[in-house]
């Protein structure tokens, strides 16, 4: 069933068009993703959706009695009362319910006190009945539900609105819309204000949702998870797409590559038609040659009006030889000169033109630590056991809001120093850091200027430069500090690509860039020759780049520390795993729930690789000396590795497998001495 149906809106500003021509309708059960450029458009045409904002041009009709919720991007204080608590304004969306239990409570009262007359009865029965179909018995576990899912512990419950800072008013009025169960929910960037344990919790609660859900969202995760069909928005309008985003982008990929083919196939035969009408205009073939003429006048028009698809579609119906009767037939030159004027349709998707390079490769072992504590002299907030990089691997680094993973990339770039534990770096590294709020970006400085500080370059060629990552014209004049979180996260990434580094630390390097930009970074990154630390809430990145996956667990208690666990796999791996974990069913029936520390524990137990006993009696080692053993045994480990892949290479399984015998023996060796070097060195 329609619910709501926009025809021809269009939205100007000014002189301006934001976007034109739009035309789209939503079914009742329709789950949607809106996507495009920052800037084309989304948020307004949201607006103009919900009856918010009166577009320029066009209408809306929605259906009768349709409910609508609306989430908007900015903390637009919405409230019911701007007065309440947290848990008061969730029982606002229950006022009715919360009415009849106030009159039911009034009807038992008096039954009590012996007024059992056939009014109070019939009333007491209505009443109950209309309380328990409308939910009144399950609302309290609902508003539990949507308030821990969304991150708000019941600690907090009883905090004043007014208190809570913007993200968290946003939360608030999300989790007062999941209450109201509208029968369309509009979203814009819903996710911006969550942790990952609250965007998965979303998602399951979105799967789950009886009503039409349209959504503005960066996460292009969460669109895979949610959403089954996509509108792209351009300046001339709407695309739909069946599917999720994965589907999506594939969909639009093939859609433009025929376009591409059929605007050449089209322009083609056109400059065919040209040289048919020329040789013949003036023979005696003269009628019939006018005649295609006028034909080909339809045609480039067409085309230039509303695209090649499109004119191909016309040609199949009567308006196509209507617009014969509303142009002027053109001259043959004109109709050559236009022809070649031609432009092939645009909405390309985005096309790799920078590339990360590596100026020097890595040694084969790139970063080693054993139990390694990081934080501050007076707050410490994680320790791990052990982890290990090699070239081209990529670990993602996950975990609550402020649990130090900004804090471990600080550390490994030597702006802190470990608490405590082990960490060793491999040979020949280069390290590119890219921080999260870019704070080694210069604010007083120009565009132009920061990267001439960076890397002297003629002005030309850093212009050039800049035009890759979208600074063009007087752009590169613009001060760093009036720059947008999306522009500074892409002058960051342009010195740093700069770098000729081989070991990125990344920190939320998608933070601020629409889809596109999105796309384009993971293309580079997907392509980088070397090896890549991720601190990222953007799961789809994660997903398509990381080969382990670094979780800081909370502590369970507070005398206790976070821990790091290392996963060796995937993404959807360490899922998987952390689900099989999870519903493990206990061998008695009386064990309790795993904590997450149990989980956790597990999750290393399953993945951890074992260190083979040692078969030697153990040395007394005297610090000197076992720091040479240990750079040695580490040189021998690292030419064993270079021999192995050298045989895996040629295709030598046997002389492959004898290496990687020897490598691990060299391994456990080396494990062995690191384990001694750092109970010598306290």
């Amino acid at each position: 069933m329609s619910i709501l149906t926009a025809s021809n809106i269009s939205q100007a500003f000014g002189a301006d068009d934001l976007f034109d021509n739009v035309n789209v309708q939503m079914a009742d059960k329709d789950r949607i993703g809106l996507v495009g450029p920052n800037g084309s458009g989304k948020t307004t045409l949201l607006l103009i959706l919900a009856g918010l904002l009166e577009a320029t041009t066009g209408e809306v009709a929605r259906a009768r009695g349709l409910t609508l919720g609306y989430l908007r991007q900015e903390a637009v204080l919405t409230f019911a009362g701007q007065d309440n608590t947290i848990y008061e304004e969730m029982l606002t969306v229950f006022a009715e319910l919360r009415a009849m239990e106030t009159r039911l409570r009034e009807l038992e009262a008096a039954m009590a006190a012996g007024e059992m007359g056939e009014a109070v009865l019939d009333e007491y029965g209505r009443l109950q009945e209309a309380y328990d179909h409308g939910g009144g018995y399950d609302y309290p576990v609902d508003i539990k539900r949507v308030l821990l899912g969304l991150g708000f512990g019941e600690t907090q419950w009883q905090t004043p609105l007014a208190h809570l800072s913007g993200g968290q008013k946003t939360r608030v009025l999300l989790g007062r819309l999941l209450l109201e169960k509208p029968d369309l929910l509009i979203l814009d960037e819903p996710t911006n204000h969550l942790d990952l344990t609250a965007v998965e919790w979303l998602e399951k609660t979105l799967r789950q949702w009886h009503g039409a859900l349209l959504i503005v969202s960066h996460d292009r995760y969460f669109l895979d998870k949610v959403v089954d069909q996509v509108w792209e928005l351009t300046a001339d309008g709407i695309r739909s797409f069946r599917g999720n985003y994965s589907s999506f982008v594939q969909q639009r990929r093939e859609a433009w590559e025929r376009e591409q083919q059929l605007f050449a196939a089209e322009k083609a035969r056109m400059e065919r038609e040209v040289e048919f009408i020329r040789k013949h205009i003036a023979g005696g073939q003269s009628d019939m040659a006018k005649g295609k003429l006028r034909r080909l006048t339809r045609d480039i028009v067409l085309v230039e009006q509303a695209g090649v698809l499109a004119t191909l579609d016309e040609m199949q119906n009567r308006s196509w030889l209507e617009i014969g009767g509303r142009v002027r037939t053109l001259s043959i030159n004109e109709a050559d000169k236009r022809i070649r004027e031609l432009q092939p349709p645009s909405g390309r998707p985005p096309k790799l033109n920078i590339r990360l390079e590596v100026e020097e490769r890595s040694g084969r072992m790139v970063l080693r630590s054993k139990k390694l504590t990081v934080g501050y002299p007076d707050k410490p907030l994680f320790q791990t056991d052990k982890f290990e990089l090699e070239r081209l691997d990529c670990a993602a680094l996950i975990g609550p809001n402020g649990s130090g993973k900004s804090t471990l990339l600080r550390t490994l770039t030597h702006e802190l120093e470990p608490l405590g534990g082990y960490l060793r770096y491999g040979d020949g590294l280069k390290l590119g850091y890219f921080a999260q709020a870019h704070d080694q970006l210069h604010l007083e400085n120009r565009v132009l200027d920061e990267l001439l500080l960076h890397q002297p370059l003629p002005e030309t060629e850093a212009r050039n430069y800049l035009a890759q990552y979208l600074f063009r014209g007087d752009d590169v004049f613009k001060r760093i500090g009036d720059l947008s979180g999306g522009e500074r996260g892409r002058l960051a990434l342009a010195l740093l690509a700069l770098d000729g580094a081989n070991f990125l630390l990344l920190d939320e390097p998608t933070n601020h860039l629409d889809i596109p930009a999105q796309e384009v970074l993971q293309e580079v990154l997907e392509q980088f020759d070397g090896t890549i630390l991720l601190v990222s809430h953007d799961r789809y990145l994660v997903s398509r780049l990381a080969t382990q996956i670094w979780e800081i667990v909370p502590a369970e208690g507070d005398d206790e520390l976070a821990r790091m666990v290392v996963f060796d796999g995937t993404y959807e791996a360490y899922q998987q795993a952390k689900a099989e974990a999870a519903n493990e069913p206990p061998e008695i029936a009386d064990l309790p729930v795993p904590t997450a520390a149990a989980l956790a524990a597990f999750v290393e137990e399953l993945t951890a690789v074992p260190t083979p006993p040692a078969k030697k009696k153990k040395r007394k080692w005297r610090l000197p000396e076992l720091e040479v053993a240990l750079d040695e045994a580490e040189m021998e480990m690292e030419q064993l590795g270079l021999e192995w892949d050298e045989a895996r290479r040629r295709g030598n399984n046997d002389k492959a497998t004898q290496l990687e015998q020897a490598y691990n023996e060299k391994y456990a060796e080396v494990e062995e001495l690191t384990a001694v070097w750092q109970e010598l060195n306290g």
